[in-house]
């Protein structure tokens, strides 16, 4: 089985660079702790606390994660390499929680992770259950009505992969068709396959006529196929997803090149408004996390290539 072929992106650079941009404000540095155990379950406890935006009238958010000590993050346990909570380690890893950490070090406040369905996440409102995402969400236009973001901190490029049994007959995007493909729900996949995704940097059009399964977490597809269940003839989610899951044994392949490339940003929950002064200084600090090399130190470690800059 092969990895994933990230090829030449020369061509969408241009497009996705212009969604990097720069702010000023600062953070201080204190040492940061996560926790060592993952939640009980996926869904957040209902808050014990009043939403931000009205337990302290026009007090920013930023300041009441500074009096709090604690910045709440949401993240997805079930997302390696990305965010997972490692049962040999009894600690969270990845891409995304090691960024959390550092993002949390930097405001000088401990990090907490909650983990609330995606569907959750991305709709907005979160009533002061969590503070931020940090949990490899793309940039869209929909997703901006209800949430603000910073400039990306990574970059990803989708992939299909297929089931290795079908590699015979399945050669091309287009021999999807009447296949069923597994995405995640809410997801950036799963417009992508129904013709809604709006974005910069798609290559490759969907596959027509194929049939969208959707579910919770990405990884439940490649785990599905991995447990030697046929429900799912393909998959399409990141391709470091992809290569993590081939590194690992699951029967699948890389089905031609990635389809488009997205930008993965911090994301804030308008809602929480007042909340200029954190998106300010959550910006500064992805930019520092950019310019001191933290961000492609930890890309490097995690995938193998630096997926801090748009992909080429």
């Amino acid at each position: 089985m092969r990895n994933v072929d990230f090829g030449k992106w020369s061509a969408i650079s241009s497009s996705l660079a212009l969604l990097v941009t720069l702010a000023a404000c600062g953070g201080s540095t204190a040492p940061t702790t996560a926790p060592t155990a993952p939640p009980a379950t996926s869904q957040p406890a209902a808050a014990t606390d009043t939403p931000a935006s009205q337990a302290a009238g026009q007090k920013d958010l930023l300041d009441i994660i500074k009096e709090r000590g604690v910045l709440r993050v949401s993240t997805d346990p079930n997302y390696a390499p990305q965010s997972y909570f490692d049962d040999k380690t009894k600690q969270w890893t990845g891409f995304d929680i090691d960024t959390a950490t550092e993002v949390a070090k930097r405001l000088g406040v401990k990090v907490e992770f909650i983990t609330p369905q995606w569907d959750a996440i991305t709709a907005g409102n979160w009533a002061g259950r969590w503070d931020i995402s940090i949990g490899s969400m793309t940039i869209t236009p929909e997703r901006e009505k209800v949430l603000d973001f910073t400039p990306p901190y990574y970059y990803s490029l989708a992939q299909f992969a297929i089931r290795s049994d079908l590699s015979g007959t399945i050669k091309t995007v287009a021999d999807l068709a009447g296949k069923n493909v597994c995405v995640a729900k809410s997801t950036t996949y799963e417009d992508y396959m129904n013709g809604k995704l709006d974005i910069p940097g798609i290559v490759t059009q969907p596959p027509k006529g194929a049939n969208v399964l959707s579910v919770d977490t990405d990884q439940l597809c490649i785990q599905s196929i991995q447990s030697g269940r046929k429900d799912y003839d393909a998959v399409l989610t990141a391709a470091n997803v992809v290569n993590d899951g081939i590194q690992k044994g699951a029967p699948i392949v890389a089905l031609g090149k990635p389809v488009y490339s997205e930008p993965l940003a911090i994301a804030i929950d308008k809602s929480s408004a007042p909340n200029q002064k954190l998106v300010d200084t959550l910006t500064k600090i992805v930019n520092d996390m950019h310019s001191d090399g933290t961000l492609t130190k930890m890309s490097m470690k995690y995938y193998g290539i630096d997926l801090s800059v748009v992909p080429k």
